[in-house]
């Protein structure tokens, strides 16, 4: 008898089948099932694996063969599994976005509540860069003191029509509840709260098909205020190449910049706010050091390699995940609010009502006249590069 964790993985279509590769590498756990409504994909990959085949979550949890399961299925699936998962005694992974709008995920934390023992995680592997980590670290240390001012420029999500047209529900309000906010942006999303917390407004300009033959937002720019008087500015897109990501931090010791996994701090030899109210210079400006600051080299296998070995070792061994499930409600309320905020053309003050984002969408459903262009095709693809 193995001690290991015994895994199954739902949805192996896309980025579920990279898992599958993670999980072999791991010796922490087992994987022990595969589960796709696609029959023929998960007869193929159970027999390849040597594992058991499933064609509905329902199946996999009634024969009671997992002891926790990674949900990798389109995204309005992910809270009517993990539900049905923790409802079953069986752990949770959920790929993001932890779910499609707030009141979906505000569900998934009362099953979890309800089953207190089950570990509930979220994929948010971009914690584990190293660069986020240390960043996170001295925001959270006070080293940049008071943040003043954020813009974050997220444009290298770069996406093709052919993209778009790989799936009948992807980029549609029905299939996916919204377009570069929901697939691509939940980890800077994600990473925007955790390192700077939830602002008190969001005003968001979402253009919606702007690059694409699509129904929901491929490019954003939304401003948001905080309690405490700083600013943020957020940029996304996935119609610009060669894209950016940058993000920018203005403090009382100075500038901050972020870009290419390198960390560079223009820090001032004095607090800007005291130089400002003490210099006798009329054009002068504080002295100031450009450190580049030391990183650790990201190793130890791939990012989302580690998310599921450390949620693994939560089940096995009680150590910390990388990420709760419960923190992912942080991004998708960001995420609501800016199409809530663009749609009704209004500023939102969080927190975010999730009945009337949840009533907005149905909306767009129901209203919707698009036509989803669906290119069927045999050949496998790469998720690598997609992150």
């Amino acid at each position: 008898m193995s001690d290991k964790v015994k895994l199954a993985v739902i949805g192996i279509g896309g980025m579920g089948g990279n898992h599958l590769g993670s999980i072999q590498k791991l010796d922490n756990c087992e994987l022990v099932a595969v589960c796709d409504i696609d029959k023929p994909l998960a007869d193929k990959k159970a027999k390849e694996l040597d594992v058991e085949a499933y064609y509905s979550h329902e199946e996999l949890l009634k024969s009671k063969v997992a002891d926790a399961v990674i949900i990798a299925t389109p995204h309005y699936d992910h809270t009517t599994i993990a539900i049905a998962a923790m409802d079953a005694g069986v752990h949770v992974l959920t790929e993001k976005p932890v779910g499609v709008h707030k009141l979906d995920i505000e569900k998934m934390i009362a099953a979890h509540e309800r089953n207190p023992k089950l570990i509930f995680a979220a994929m948010f592997n971009q914690r584990t860069v190293e660069a986020h980590k240390k960043l996170k670290k001295l925001i959270d240390s006070g080293e940049f003191g008071a943040i003043k001012r954020i813009n974050w420029t997220v444009t290298n999500w770069f996406r093709s029509q052919c993209y778009y047209d790989g799936g009948g529900w992807r980029a549609t309000w029905e299939g996916e509840g919204g377009g570069v906010l929901m697939n691509q942006c939940p980890h800077q999303l994600d990473l925007f709260q955790w390192f700077f917390g939830m602002p008190k407004t969001i005003r968001a300009f979402c253009s919606i098909a702007k690059y694409h033959n699509i129904e929901v937002e491929d490019d954003v720019t939304a401003f948001m205020e905080y309690e405490d008087g700083k600013t943020a500015v957020f940029i996304t897109s996935t119609g610009e190449a060669p894209g950016t990501e940058r993000l920018e931090i203005a403090c009382e010791r100075g500038k901050v910049v972020l870009e290419n996994h390198k960390i560079i701090f223009h820090r001032t030899e004095e607090l800007v706010s005291e130089f400002c109210a003490t210099t006798e210079e009329r054009f002068g400006t504080p002295a100031v050091w450009e450190v580049d600051v030391p990183i650790k080299e990201d190793k130890g296998g791939a990012q989302h390699q580690k998310v599921i070995d450390a949620y693994v070792n939560a089940i096995a061994k009680g150590t910390e995940l990388i990420a709760k499930a419960e923190e992912g409600i942080n991004s998708i309320e960001l995420a609501n609010a800016m199409i809530y905020s663009s749609m009704k053309n209004e500023t939102v003050t969080l927190p975010l009502d999730g009945n009337k984002f949840y009533d907005l969408l149905q909306d767009l459903i129901k209203n919707s006249t698009f036509k989803k262009t669906v290119v069927e095709t045999s050949k496998e693809v790469d998720m690598s590069a997609s992150f």
